[in-house]
């Protein structure tokens, strides 16, 4: 089983940044991903990495986020710009090996004054 450690969530003023990280116990070699809830919403997807670096936005959060991976560091970061209240949420991380969806604990975001 693969375990996924987050970190990098808290509490952020309005237009500040956060970045996210999520390692992975093993190497991935599929996709690696983030997603979010916010209360009283269903999941939704963030964004999505391959091994190779190509990438998968959420429409309204391209330009503010960005996606990476460190292959050596089975690591995966998101970084998140001009932060919103409507961007708090928790923060999920996933991970794709062998056709099995594995998914970390969830990172509280909080975006407030």
């Amino acid at each position: 089983q693969v375990q996924l450690v987050e970190s990098g969530g808290g509490l952020v003023q309005p237009g500040g940044s956060l970045r996210l990280s999520c390692a992975a116990s093993e190497s991935i070699f599929s996709s690696m991903g983030w997603y979010r809830k916010a209360p009283g919403k269903q999941r939704e997807l963030v964004a999505t990495i391959e091994r190779d670096g190509s990438t998968n936005y959420a429409d309204s959060l391209k330009g503010r986020f960005t996606i990476s991976r460190d292959n050596a560091k089975n690591t995966v970061y998101l970084q998140m710009n001009s932060l919103k209240p409507e961007d708090t949420a928790v923060y999920y991380c996933k991970a794709r090996k062998w056709g099995t969806d594995n998914w970390g604990q969830g990172t509280q975001v909080t975006v407030s004054s």
